[in-house]
């Protein structure tokens, strides 16, 4: 008889045991995962924080160049509007002709400054180089540069070629720029196709490289070198002026980035 109820008492402190134990693992499971998705929630706050200070530092550098685009129109008004003065009298189509420049540049200029303001608050940006920012007129250039160093590039312009205003003529060699430099980085016996397309109401930019794709981040992206450049810095450029770019993975290696610059 003793022996049964030593038994039962044995069981009935097991079974305590067993359930505080259990107890004792949830209430620690529960803090375990509470810890968890509290270090997580500041992971993804960390990370938005990180993106938000990219995009505002892409969007100032951006700033910047349009500043540069701007400055570098007034200049060319200021000195046209001064060679028209100089041959109103003694050469008339001259004068003409450097009114209509005057006037290129004026709805240029004016194009440009609403994209600016529109961008960004852009303090500070005065400081840099008042010179003009590189534009498809530069393309050849740049391919013999990329083409010398190693990458084959072969180019193609299709549509009505037609002046473009600055600010999206620079966005698309920035486009073409990135994206070369980062296939002749990364890219191993390649080659690069690039596509310039003149739409009525939009400039198209498309760059197929082959060779290694590369990826950062949590999804397709280019590579980045320098300062504000990258994937982040071509999508804020392309917005700016309200198009849309998508960069991507190629099946059997490579990339490819298009690029829709609206300048109607």
């Amino acid at each position: 008889m003793v022996m049964g109820r030593m038994v039962i008492l044995g069981l009935v402190v097991a079974v305590v045991a067993a359930v505080a134990l259990a107890v004792a693992l949830r209430r620690a499971r529960r803090r375990y995962d509470q810890a968890v998705g509290e270090r997580g929630w500041l992971l993804e706050r960390e990370r938005e924080s990180a993106a938000r200070a990219a995009v505002d530092a892409e969007r100032t550098r951006i700033a910047g160049e349009l500043h540069d685009i701007v400055s570098h129109n007034v200049s060319v008004m200021v000195v046209q509007t001064a060679a028209a003065r100089e041959v109103l009298r003694t050469m008339p189509d001259e004068a003409l002709a450097a009114l209509e420049a005057v006037e290129r540049a004026g709805r240029d200029t004016m194009t440009e400054l609403r994209h600016l303001l529109g961008l960004l608050n852009p303090a500070g940006a005065a400081d840099g180089d008042l010179g003009p920012q590189p534009t498809l007129d530069g393309l050849s250039a740049l391919v013999d540069r990329i083409a010398f160093a190693g990458l084959p590039v072969e180019v193609r312009v299709s549509g009505d070629v037609r002046p473009l205003p600055s600010g999206v003529s620079a966005t698309a060699y920035r486009i073409v720029q990135e994206a070369l430099t980062n296939a002749l980085k990364h890219g191993s016996g390649g080659k690069a196709e690039v596509t310039i397309r003149y739409a009525p109401r939009a400039l198209r930019v498309e760059v197929l490289t082959s060779g290694p794709s590369v990826l950062t981040g949590s999804g397709p992206a280019l590579p980045s070198e320098g300062a504000g450049r990258g994937l982040i810095g071509l999508r804020e450029r392309v917005a700016v002026y309200g198009g849309d770019l998508d960069a991507r993975r190629r099946l059997g290696g490579g990339y490819r980035v298009r690029a829709r610059i609206p300048h109607g």
